[in-house]
């Protein structure tokens, strides 16, 4: 039996040799990218590959942030917040780099055109640069998080928690394929696409996280804590998906109640507010207030997608409504871009290995956008967040279909869902093939340190 204590000297020597690896990465891009061709001219291949390299660098520390964040919810849920505050702290930072490469990868995206290539070649080398250190802030917490779990020495009482989480689970995952039902006979099924398969993903989850809890309970009762921690650790991040699927059901239940009783207010005062008016724009959306109005007359409808449309026409150009009427406005689109982007943040979050880029890149713009206006009760940040969050979820389901089917393969037993939620990680590069072992807390050096080194 491997003690944790036996596990700290080797990991922080990984630490180590990763941060010295990305280190020397960052020097060799800003060298590469001030090299310059034999007649003068910058070389177009290795800018290319920059662009490349940064995108993978976004990915895998939006990975290790997403991992880090479920694995310690585990922590603060069983030990406390106390006790998880150096690490609640090193999450903080490493969000806060993340979101700056992002800021910077998304400000090429709206300004391609115009930014030159020696400014848009240092724009990649800073949005590598903080992903390194976003991963290093994770990486450098990794050992004494491992001490604080001591998983290898006592797995018990994690595991007892991990079991509450899963017997709750299991019974809200019961609760949400009955409201889903309820949501689709009151709204009808259109209204319901947002959470289309999050009871089945959700039952999938929960199968593969039954066999591990059983593999941890079996290895721990014969003394084996080394393989325990495997299997707690992949039980874990299947619950926590589990959860992601079930509260996203609750949260469309909750967020289509509460846009349905906002409607008709909104349809009044977009009616009083048009009446008079001789504006092209406001024409059209006159005649889109009296089409929602009758579809929600007629029958079951989407009150946040009729609530989406409403606020869509009135920020249209040439409208004379968001400088008049932008607060009342504003709580309609604050509804619909919220729905929006936490289904896109749990699309993505149960999805990760499929997703690239693209998608993770307008999602982190999405939810700035969505704080923005939170803050600053800002009706257009609301509107450019909601629409924002919609295009992320669309390239996120695009590279999924790329990806291929989630549940097909030759994994069972909820493996295949495992391996595309990144609750377990495939072979490097890339998380494909079979797989090694479960996410952990911590960035690209430490994040794969419970692997089993042979197929799962």
């Amino acid at each position: 039996m491997t003690s944790t204590g036996d596990l700290v000297p080797p990991l922080v020597a990984l630490v180590t040799a990763a941060v010295l690896a990305a280190y020397s990465f960052v020097r060799r891009t800003r060298r590469a990218g001030t090299r310059t061709t034999p007649g003068g001219g910058e070389p177009v291949v290795a800018s290319a590959e920059l662009d490349r390299q940064a995108r993978r660098f976004l990915v895998e520390a939006d990975d290790c942030v997403r991992t880090s964040t479920e694995e310690l919810g585990f922590v603060v849920g069983w030990l406390g917040e106390e006790d998880a505050r150096p690490f609640t702290q090193a999450l903080q930072d490493a969000r806060a780099e993340l979101a700056a490469a992002f800021r910077l990868r998304q400000r090429l995206d709206d300004t391609a055109e115009r930014v030159p290539a020696d400014e848009r070649r240092e724009v990649l080398r800073q949005t590598v640069a903080r992903c390194v250190e976003a991963g290093r802030r994770l990486d450098a917490q990794a050992p004494a998080f491992d001490q604080l779990r001591a998983l290898e020495r006592e797995p018990t009482g994690a595991l007892e928690f991990a079991e509450a989480r899963f017997r709750q689970l299991t019974g809200r995952a019961t609760g949400a394929k009955a409201t889903l039902g309820e949501l689709r006979e009151r709204y009808g099924p259109a209204a319901c696409l947002p959470v289309a398969g999050h009871v089945e993903q959700a039952e999938d989850r929960l199968v593969f996280a039954t066999e591990q809890l059983d593999g941890a309970r079996k290895a721990a009762d014969r003394g084996d804590h080394g393989t325990a921690a495997v299997h707690l650790r992949a039980a874990e991040g299947a619950v926590h998906q589990a959860d992601v699927f079930v509260t996203g059901v609750d949260r469309l239940a909750t967020g289509l109640a509460a846009a349905e009783a906002r409607l008709p207010a909104v349809l009044t005062e977009l009616e009083s507010a048009l009446v008079g008016s001789g504006l092209p724009q406001d024409r059209v959306t006159a005649a889109t207030v009296t089409q929602v109005r009758r579809k929600a007359a007629a029958g079951p409808y989407d009150p946040l997608d009729a609530l989406r449309r409403l606020s869509g026409a009135a920020a249209a150009p040439g409208s004379s409504l968001p400088g008049r009427y932008a607060a009342d406005l504003l709580d309609g689109a604050l509804l619909t871009a919220r729905s929006a982007v936490t289904a896109a943040i749990g699309f993505v979050t149960t999805h990760r290995a499929a997703v690239g880029s693209e998608a993770r890149i307008l999602l982190a713009d999405a939810e700035r956008h969505f704080a923005l206006a939170q803050e600053n009760s800002s009706f257009t940040e609301a509107r450019r967040a909601d629409l924002q969050a919609h295009e992320a979820q669309r390239l996120a389901r695009r590279d999924v279909r790329s990806y291929g089917n989630p549940y097909g393969g030759p994994f069972g037993g909820g493996l295949a869902g495992a391996l595309l939620g990144g609750v377990l990680l495939g072979e490097a590069p890339g998380d494909r093939g079979a797989p090694r072992g479960p996410a952990c807390f911590g960035g690209p050096a430490t994040r794969r340190r419970r692997s089993t080194g042979r197929p799962f």
